[in-house]
C-alpha cells in the first residue's frame, strides 16, 4: 500500500479568506472593450443549403438599426423610414390626401401615409399584404395591362400624390435587370401622368447610373420641380435613390 501525497492547503484556504484578483491594467481594459464592441455585432451560420448571399442579408437585417427601430415602432419595414423623410424634406403628403402606392408590400409606406394623415390609400403588389387600416390594396402585377383601370376604378378620382417603391425581381443579368427597373420606373410615371390632380406628386425609386435622362426630360416637362433625394435610411452601400416631381401642370405632349 502505497502513501498517498496530500498536498499542502493554501494560505487563503486556511484562513478563510477570499482569493484576491489580479490587478487589471489599462490594455487589459482596452481589450474587454474591444471584445464587447465585437459582440455587438450578431454573425449568422452558414446552415446547411444556405448561400452565402442569405447568410449575409441575415446578418445585415440583424444588425440594421432601422431594422431594430422599424420593429419597435410596430413598422412592416424599415423603408418606412424613408418616406418619413422624404416626407419631412418635401412635405409630400397632405392631410386628407388620396394617395396610391405602387409596389406597397409589405406595407410601410401605407402605414407612414396613414400616420401623415392621408384620407385614403390606394396600393397594388405582386405580393400579398396584410390589411392596414382603412387602406384599399389588391395583390397584382402593377406591368399587367389591366392594372392602371383596376387602379383608377378603385381611386374613384385623382390623386394627390402617387408613390412608387417598384423594383424588378434581379436575374444576375446587369443588362436585363437594368432594362427591367428602367421599365418599371417609366411605367409607374406614366401613370402618375394620367391619373395626378393638377399640383400633385410623384415620387419614384431610381438607381444611380441609370439611365434617367429621357425620364427626367418628361417629368420636368410635366412638373414645376424635379428633385433627387437619398434618405439617409437608405442603406450606405445601395445605389438607390428617389426622384421626387411636385407641382403636377397636366399632362404635356414633350
Amino acid at each position: 500500500m502505497t502513501d498517498e501525497k496530500k498536498s499542502p492547503k493554501s494560505p487563503s484556504r486556511m484562513s478563510g479568506a477570499k482569493p484576491t484578483a489580479p490587478k487589471r491594467g489599462r490594455k487589459t481594459e482596452k481589450m474587454d472593450k474591444a471584445n464587447a464592441t465585437r459582440m455587438m455585432t450578431h454573425k449568422v451560420k452558414t446552415a446547411r443549403g444556405r448561400k452565402i448571399s442569405s447568410k449575409l442579408w441575415i446578418e445585415r437585417q440583424i444588425n440594421d438599426p432601422y431594422v431594430r427601430e422599424a420593429k419597435i415602432k410596430g413598422y412592416r419595414s424599415r423603408a418606412a423610414f424613408k418616406l418619413l423623410e422624404l416626407d419631412e424634406k418635401f412635405k409630400l403628403i397632405q392631410k386628407d390626401a388620396l394617395i396610391v402606392d405602387l409596389g406597397c408590400a409589405p406595407g410601410g409606406w401605407v402605414q407612414i401615409a396613414l400616420k401623415l394623415g392621408a384620407e385614403r390609400v390606394v396600393g397594388i403588389d405582386i405580393l400579398p399584404v396584410e390589411p392596414i387600416g382603412s387602406a384599399d390594396m389588391i395583390e397584382m402585377d402593377f406591368m399587367d395591362e389591366h392594372a392602371p383601370k383596376r387602379l383608377k376604378n378603385m381611386l374613384g378620382g385623382q390623386p394627390d400624390v402617387v408613390l412608387s417603391d417598384l423594383a424588378a425581381n434581379t436575374t444576375g443579368h446587369r443588362q436585363t435587370d437594368h432594362l427591367k427597373t428602367v421599365s418599371l420606373v417609366e411605367a409607374a410615371a406614366d401613370f402618375a401622368m394620367d391619373v395626378l390632380k393638377p399640383g400633385g406628386s410623384f415620387v419614384t425609386k431610381v438607381f444611380q447610373g441609370g439611365a434617367e435622362g429621357r425620364l427626367l426630360k418628361t417629368l420636368k416637362h410635366n412638373f414645376k420641380t424635379v428633385k433627387h433625394a437619398k434618405p439617409k435610411s437608405s442603406r450606405a452601400g445601395s445605389p438607390e435613390m428617389y426622384l421626387v416631381a411636385q407641382g403636377f401642370k397636366a399632362r404635356k405632349q414633350s
